[in-house]
């Protein structure tokens, strides 16, 4: 059965294995980690790096002809004169890029927040967020909200969108104020929710 016979771009799978693995992209990379589940499930870090500065400085220690320094900044490997000419050799250190870090279906395992530390935005499964849902939430191998917003705080991540509620969880804005005891950046994700993720001013 065709669920969807015309998509506007082109689909790759890759089969993941291991406890972790990562997979380079053009101009960004994701990374997946294994998590907690009754079956095997993955949480993601979608990471868009950020080149360093230009250092006109470092061009000319390094004898790189001023007219390729344009090429070499948009990260172009040039032959020129017998010599290998790479970005690093005109760039500063690595400056901070983006990163998402998006993760369902587990339990809060310790592994998460190693991988999802220092996130731009952290989209984690909050799939209970009422009293007394702690033992069906490790039965099923999920989260509460406040087992998510524990991670989100020792990630240190700069916001935190809960996601994948139960069926019978209608209003997840009520369990927020408990939450943000917890974690103050958090805010319940809903379909259709969006975010600029901009790069830091350095």
């Amino acid at each position: 059965r065709v669920i969807a016979p015309d998509l506007p771009f082109e689909i790759e799978f890759l089969e993941l294995s291991g406890k972790q693995q990562v997979i380079p992209m053009d101009g960004y990379q994701i990374e997946a980690f294994r998590v907690q589940h009754n079956i095997m499930c993955y949480g993601y870090n979608m990471i868009i790096p950020r080149a360093g500065k230009f250092d006109p400085e470092k061009a000319r220690l390094n004898d790189i002809p001023m007219k390729y320094w344009s090429r070499l900044q948009k990260g172009e490997t040039i032959e020129a004169d017998g010599r290998i000419l790479t970005s690093d050799m005109i760039l500063g250190e690595s400056r901070k890029g983006i990163k998402l870090t998006y993760c369902t279906d587990t339990r809060p395992v310790p592994f998460i927040a190693e991988n999802a530390r220092g996130a731009d935005l952290f989209i984690c499964e909050g799939m209970y967020g009422e009293e007394g849902k702690e033992k069906k939430a490790k039965e099923y191998k999920h989260m509460t909200f406040y087992e998510a917003a524990r991670l989100a705080k020792q990630a240190d991540v700069g916001q935190l969108w809960l996601t994948h509620y139960s069926p019978s969880l209608v209003r997840p804005e009520e369990f927020m104020g408990k939450v943000r005891e917890i974690f103050p950046r958090s805010k319940a994700g809903k379909d259709g929710k969006t975010v600029t993720l901009d790069f830091c001013e350095e």
